[in-house]
């Protein structure tokens, strides 16, 4: 029998290492990113299993490009827009920052020439896209405010690409050749997303309707494939990532109704070829660069990490991160990233680096990478973290006859019998998970504290006819409640109650309605109950009816003469059924109600 082939064997080498390294680490506890790093390391380095570790990790490459295909997939032109300031201001600051210091600390350790030092010191700047949104998928906490933040940095740092690797060039030839190159380099990259951007307004979603119409399945995979990669290629030979073109295929397609139909079939090639891309940067470690230059290393490493999580830190906290999300950011993006090495091996072939210089700066950026798992995990544990995410508040559109506060679900029954009705409900929750559930059926939510008046004024409070207030805590609705009847005293309010004691408390304030969350779907509960034990339809109605009123006569009783009127006859005798009799003034509580009240006691 013929021997496999050597690719056929190195494949079956890395799908075991991804096999065996994914769960292990996750159950330590340090995340799969880190066990497809030391995976890589040991089959490749250590063992020497691997014959070209360069050529994998050119290959597993395309995970990256999958990864901001996806991505892109869920920002829509409009949300990119509002995201501005953070990409083009906030990205920028840090990467001339950090790589002024970088190139800086690169000059005083002797690393290269002045040229070769800003090369260094910039190229350390960026960190790895990859490795950090892999992190933040892997904790949930892409959707969370440091999390968009953290992209919003990445993002521009993938742009910056193109003016570094022009820099090469100009630092690497005469300046008037260079000049004139950077701007026939910049013009090409300006055409190229200028097409992109126009053939994916026009051309890509009228082309997955004429595929889609093919009913052929493999057919849309071919064509999702051939979109990512497509973009890819062009985006390349105008001289940005690859990264950069699927990112942009994919902000094109974000309203697209066949979306969710790409992400669905990108999202396994996206995942394996990611972790392929973990893989190849243990493998391409050059363990004989760390031991030669071991000291330099040592120090060196942990310093870059350190200067760039301090310039970090200190930037998001002057654009208005918290403590915690500052902290957060600094620890997920310290590392070199994947771009580095490209970077670097540019300024080698341009004379600007030796490929000694380069070898240690790309194992360097590598070690950086398998110690930023390690980095999260320590500062996670170290923070106490607000668990409440929030995502920025826009009010858009709002303002209708009806404002609901909190999308619970009691307000999302209620929310249906409005919209079926004809009626425009502007609903604004301090939930984001709700707020993209309630997204995903067709749901517009706004996001907002309704206990702040600015917020209330921004969803229209004003022009509303009817305020519903549907929150799940008592004393948030209190809240709300009274900011309403105090600021906007002529408001009609509709609000849900918790219980019997909330329900004069509500009164009390002169709410319009309100209705205790268990009390219909109790009654109702019973009714059917009668009706399966052969109660007739007509008398099981009279019945809840009848509760119903004797129910509001008591609250009635209660509100002229507090919460305790009837209670004492709990404490003299034991609770029976009370027979279906005209309440009188001083009514011995049922069951129903005794163990409402119980409860509140």
């Amino acid at each position: 029998m013929a021997n496999p082939d050597p690719l056929f064997n190195e494949t079956l080498l890395l799908l075991a290492g991804t096999v065996v390294a994914a769960p292990l680490f996750k159950k330590l506890g340090l995340g799969t990113v880190l066990g497809y790093l030391a995976a890589g390391i040991v089959i490749g380095p250590v063992l020497q299993l691997i014959s070209d570790p360069e050529e994998v990790l050119h290959v597993s490459e395309l995970g990256v490009v999958f990864l901001l295909f996806i991505i892109g997939l869920e920002l829509k032109p409009s949300r990119l827009w509002k995201m501005r300031g953070e990409i083009f201001v906030l990205g920028t600051a840090q990467v001339m920052l950090s790589g002024l210091i970088l190139t800086g600390l690169a000059w005083a350790a002797n690393i290269a020439s002045w040229q070769g030092s800003v090369i260094a010191g910039f190229g350390l700047a960026l960190s790895s896209t990859a490795f950090a949104l892999q992190i933040l998928n892997d904790g949930g906490e892409t959707n969370s405010l440091y999390g968009r933040r953290s992209f919003s940095i990445l993002l521009f740092q993938d742009l910056a690409i193109v003016p570094l690797l022009a820099l090469v060039t100009v630092l690497g030839s005469g300046h008037g050749t260079a000049e004139s190159s950077f701007l026939i380099d910049f013009a090409e990259a300006a055409a190229a997303v200028l097409i992109m951007v126009l053939a994916g307004r026009y051309l890509l979603t009228p082309m997955f309707q004429v595929i889609a119409r093919t009913g052929a399945r493999e057919v849309m995979l071919a064509a999702a494939l051939l979109v990512v990669l497509g973009s890819a290629a062009a985006m390349q030979l105008a001289g940005l990532s690859m990264a950069m073109g699927a990112f942009l295929a994919g902000v094109m397609l974000a309203e697209s109704s066949y979306r969710h139909e790409l992400e669905a079939d990108i999202e396994p090639f996206r995942g394996l070829l990611l972790a392929m891309f973990f893989l190849a940067v243990g493998l391409s470690l050059d363990l004989a660069a760390v031991a030669s230059n071991f000291w330099l290393i040592l120090i060196g490493v942990p310093l870059f990490m350190i200067v760039k999580a301090l310039v970090l830190y200190g930037l998001c906290r002057f654009w208005g991160s918290t403590h915690e999300d500052s902290a957060s950011i600094a620890a997920l993006l310290p590392q070199g990233g994947e771009f580095g090495f490209v970077l670097f091996t540019t300024a080698v072939a341009a004379g600007l680096l030796t490929p000694a210089d380069a070898s240690l700066l790309i194992a360097s950026v590598t070690l950086s990478m398998a110690l930023t798992p390690l980095g999260v995990a320590i500062t996670q544990r170290l923070l106490v973290r607000d668990r409440h995410e929030e995502i920025d508040e826009d009010f858009e559109g709002a303002g209708a006859d009806i404002l609901m506060v909190g999308f619970s679900r009691f307000g999302q029954i209620a929310a249906q019998i409005l919209l079926a009705g004809g009626s425009e409900v502007t609903v604004i929750d301090d939930s984001a998970d709700r707020i993209r559930q309630a997204g995903t059926f067709g749901f517009r939510i706004y996001f907002g504290d309704g206990t702040r008046r600015e917020v209330l004024l921004a969803a229209g409070i004003e022009r509303a006819k009817i305020v519903a207030v549907c929150t799940q805590k008592r004393e948030v609705t209190d809240r709300i409640v009274d900011l309403i009847r105090s600021e906007f005293p002529d408001v009609r309010l509709f609000v849900r109650s918790y219980d019997r004691i909330h329900t004069l408390s509500l009164r009390a304030r002169e709410v319009e309605y309100e209705l205790r969350e268990t009390l219909e779907s109790g009654l109702l509960f019973g009714q059917k109950a009668l009706e399966a034990l052969g109660k007739p339809e007509t008398e099981v109605s009279a019945i809840g009816d009848d509760i119903r009123r004797r129910d509001e006569e008591r609250l009635q009783i209660q509100a002229a003469d507090g919460i305790s009127a009837g209670l004492h006859m709990l404490h003299t005798r034991p609770v029976r059924p009370e027979p279906l009799t005209k309440p009188k003034r001083m009514p011995a509580p049922d069951p129903m109600e005794a163990a409402e009240e119980a409860d509140t006691m």
